[in-house]
Parts: structure tokens; C-alpha cells; sequence
């Protein structure tokens, strides 16, 4: 020890925070130099999805393992030591349904957002509020077989032993929060996504509770915002992640909230300014002074407190990439369409609202190529995604796009953006917004500042920016025909 050091010297001062992505396919956990922003390890460990014929589930411990996994490689990697963590965030994926039994343990698998077995509660809870417009002026969104309350109908009505036995129900983001803190908290963002909460009361809302059979003390705290100290670190907890016990645990988010604050989006940051996010779904959002208002989109919170209005479709790089598995090609080996028309909806559709739709194929010429075919996937996934886009209620509909995900770092996918929109892009060299996003929540609750400010603070937006390209208006016109066209056989596939 230094001459005139104290033992006390010797112990690190917290300044890094965990920021959690736990997301349909895997969990991510970026340990983040609070007062920089700067990314000093990234642990990643994987998610199993079962399921067929509309199904999607995964197992709720698995979460907690892969959690669990990404920190301690995380920690591992940054070569830090765990007494310089001051706090931990998660953004989860949204929508999906947690139900747990009186001691805390899933009683089965979790339904996640993309499983579509829910269409038909979706339809029924439509009509039974009065109808769309009804559920927009109440929670801004239309049911959806995505979104948790036509989950929890599905389940009332296929499995009611299940149900009678559930004690709580949680989204996957407060699922680990409560693992990590004992505390039943989630936030206004993620809630926002259950069509339980409304936005003009600011939480539950008691009929929407009674129309779906549930009660309000079967579900997490509404913490103000995603940055809110949602609790501690439990002793259990700390064992098993490595970290001291007590740091901070904050409220955490869903993972678009999340990628929004990452980005620097809201009442702190850039409002107004659109992102499409191309990974297994593919979302469009903004944050917004404005509600929306339109049956396309879903009305949800940010972390901030602000708007966060979101189209999301189901089929983006995953469908696409199954295109070129078929045809024996590399993601990249691809070429505008031509005449041919590709809707890549393999595991039906959210936006448009196509639940049982499969994928079609149209427009095939002699001399079409294997090429061609996988450019047209990418084409009729990208419309789908920039027709969401257009209901945004944005003051500035021409402003830049930025593409984040995934499909952001592939060429082929930017370059069919740029194609059909017309628009200049920004591509955000920060790679997993998420993680930071979750992170910067986490340094709010450590340090009392806005996390959108922080994240701004930490030029989380540095990117490279790419001009405007004569917009393909033929392509797009051609697609959107047919879309409109096969929507009615889309939507009662013949049986």
C-alpha cells in the first residue's frame, strides 16, 4: 500500500453500471464507464425458442442463466473489479407473458411476443371495448396478438388450470428485475405494451383489468420511469452474479425504450427524429410530444416519460435470412427484385395485422434469378417496415432515418432502405443501444440525472451518415399493389 494510502483508498469507487439487453434470441450485458459512456466489455450468452404453427416460448430460468453467464464474462473481460459496479439495469423484450405461482416460479414456459396463437382473443377484445378507436383513446393501441393481455386471454381460455393457479404475471424485463431485486417494478414504457395500462391515467386501468380477468395486484409496480430505483441488489442475487449486494437496481425498460435512450431520444435528447430497427422484428419508433393516434402503430410510453409511437412487424432479418438459406445464398448475394414480389411473412404478421398469413411469392419470370428472389425478401420486408413509418406523427416527415440492429451493420439491408425510402440514413456506430440504453437508466438511478441527457452526454449518437438516393417509387408502388391485393386471402389463408 502507498505511504499515507488508507485501507479505504484501496477499495474502488463505483463508477461503472451494467446495462442488460435481454432479448428474444440472447442476453447481452455492457458494463459502462458512467462518467464516458465508454463500452468496457460486452457478455453475451443465448436463448432457446421452442415452438410451431403460430407457437413461441421460452423458458423464464433460462433469462436468469443467460444473465447470470453475460455478466460474469462482462466483468471478466473488462477486468474490473466488481466493487466499482454502482448499479444495473434491464431492457427486456416486450410483450411477453410471465406467469409465476405464490413462491415466485414460472408455471410454464413464457409466451413471447412473436407467438400468434393469440389472434383470435385479440379480435374478441377489439369489439368487446366498442372497437378500434376505443382501445386507441384508452391505451393508444389496438389488440394485437403480440401484446400481453391477448396472451393472457389465450391462456384463460386453453389452459385454465394454469391460470388458476397464477399468483403474478410479469413481462420479461420486470421478470429479471425482480430476480435481481425482489421487487415487483416494472415502468410506464414496458407497461404501456400490456393494453392493461393507460396512458391518460398513468397506470392500470380497473375496467381494462376487469374486461381481461385479471387483478391489479397480479402485476408490477408502475415505477414513474424506466430510471427509478426499482430496489437493491439482493444478497441471493449478488452471489450469483458476482456484484457487491445493495448496488442500485433501477426500474429498466422494454427494448425499444431502451435503444431510444441510447440513442439520446427524448424530452432530454432529440424528439421527433425516426429510427427503424432491423433485427428478428423490425420496429419503427420516435419520441414524440405528439400521441398517436393511428391503428398501424402502438401507442406506447418511453422510459422518459415522453411518447414512444412503434409499428412493428414480425418477419425482418430472420425471414430474410431464411430466404437465402433456401436458396443456398450468403445474406449479401442479393439484387433488386425486378418484377418479382417476395412478402416474407413467415411467422404471420404484426403490421400489418396478418397473424395467420404465410409468405407469398409473385412475379416470377423466366429469367429471374436465385439473387433477385432474396433481393425481393429484403424489399417486401423493408415496405412493410417504411409503410409503418409513414404513420409516425413526426413534425419533420422527411427528417434522416437512423437504422440501428442487426441488419444496420449489413450492407444489403442499408442499401434497400436507402432505395425505398428516399430519405438520407444515419447509422449510429454504437452498436448494442440497448445495453447502453438500460445502462444509462441505471446511472440515473445512481446518480439522480436524466438518462436520456446522459446517454446524449456519452455521444451515443456518433454515426456515419449517408445522403439521400433517388427514391425506387416503382418497386414500392408494385409491392404495395400486391400487399394490398393479397390482404384479404392473406388474412383467411385457405385452410
Amino acid at each position: 500500500m502507498p505511504s499515507g494510502a488508507t485501507r479505504d483508498d484501496a477499495v474502488p469507487r463505483p463508477s461503472a453500471v451494467i446495462g442488460v439487453d435481454s432479448s428474444t434470441q440472447s442476453t447481452k450485458a455492457a458494463v459502462i464507464d458512467i462518467p464516458t459512456g465508454r463500452v468496457l466489455a460486452v457478455g453475451r450468452a443465448p436463448h432457446t425458442v421452442t415452438g410451431r404453427d403460430g407457437a413461441r416460448e421460452s423458458d423464464p430460468e433460462q433469462w436468469w442463466q443467460a444473465l447470470r453467464t453475460a455478466v460474469t464474462e462482462a466483468l471478466g473481460t473488462a477486468g474490473l473489479d466488481p466493487a466499482a459496479v454502482a448499479g444495473i439495469a434491464v431492457a427486456g423484450q416486450q410483450h411477453g407473458l410471465v406467469v409465476l405461482d405464490r413462491g415466485g416460479r414460472p408455471l410454464r414456459p413464457a409466451l413471447l411476443w412473436n407467438d400468434t396463437r393469440s389472434a383470435p382473443q385479440a379480435t374478441a377484445l377489439t369489439a368487446a371495448l366498442g372497437g378500434p378507436e376505443a382501445w386507441l383513446e384508452r391505451t393508444g393501441s389496438v389488440p394485437v396478438a403480440s401484446m400481453t393481455a391477448t396472451k393472457w386471454q389465450w391462456l384463460r381460455e386453453n389452459e385454465p388450470d394454469t391460470v388458476a393457479a397464477a399468483a403474478a404475471v410479469r413481462l420479461p424485463h420486470d421478470y429479471l428485475t425482480e430476480r435481481l431485486s425482489g421487487a415487483a417494478v416494472t415502468d410506464p414504457g414496458d407497461a404501456s405494451g400490456t393494453l392493461w395500462y393507460s396512458h391518460t391515467a398513468h397506470g392500470y386501468d380497473p375496467e381494462l383489468l376487469a374486461l381481461t380477468g385479471i387483478r391489479a395486484d397480479m402485476l408490477s409496480t408502475v415505477a414513474p420511469t424506466g430510471a427509478a430505483l426499482a430496489g437493491h441488489l439482493t444478497e441471493r442475487a449478488a452471489r450469483d452474479l458476482g456484484l457487491p449486494a445493495g448496488i442500485a437496481v433501477a426500474a429498466g425498460t422494454g427494448d425499444n425504450m431502451a435503444a431510444a435512450v441510447g440513442l439520446g431520444l427524448g424530452a432530454g435528447g432529440l424528439l421527433d427524429h425516426p429510427v427503424v430497427s432491423l433485427g428478428t422484428s423490425g420496429t419503427v419508433f420516435a419520441a414524440t410530444r405528439t400521441r398517436p393516434s393511428s391503428p398501424l402503430l402502438a401507442g406506447f410510453a418511453a422510459a422518459d416519460g415522453t411518447h414512444l409511437p412503434l409499428g412493428c412487424t414480425l418477419n425482418c432479418t430472420l425471414a430474410v435470412d431464411k430466404v437465402a438459406a433456401l436458396l443456398g445464398l450468403d445474406r449479401e448475394d442479393a439484387e433488386p427484385g425486378g418484377e418479382a414480389v417476395l412478402l416474407p411473412f413467415l411467422d404471420g404478421e404484426r403490421t400489418p395485422d396478418l397473424p395467420h398469413a404465410a409468405g407469398l411469392l409473385t412475379g416470377l419470370r423466366h429469367d429471374t434469378t436465385p439473387r433477385q428472389l432474396l433481393g425481393a425478401a429484403y424489399e417486401g420486408a423493408v415496405v412493410a417496415i417504411l409503410r409503418a413509418l409513414d404513420e409516425l406523427p413526426l413534425d419533420a416527415p422527411d427528417a434522416p432515418l437512423r437504422l440501428i440492429g442487426g441488419g444496420a451493420r449489413g450492407t444489403r439491408w442499408v442499401e434497400t432502405v436507402r432505395r425505398l425510402s428516399g430519405r438520407p440514413v444515419i447509422v449510429p456506430e454504437s452498436t448494442e443501444l440497448v445495453a447502453l440504453g438500460a445502462a444509462a437508466l441505471a446511472a440515473g438511478a445512481v446518480t439522480g440525472d436524466d438518462p436520456v441527457a446522459l446517454a446524449a452526454g456519452w455521444g451515443t449518437g456518433a454515426d456515419r451518415r449517408l445522403a439521400a438516393v433517388p427514391r425506387d417509387t416503382a418497386t414500392w408502388d408494385r409491392i404495395v399493389q400486391v400487399l394490398d391485393r393479397a390482404a384479404p386471402v392473406l388474412l383467411n389463408p385457405p385452410s
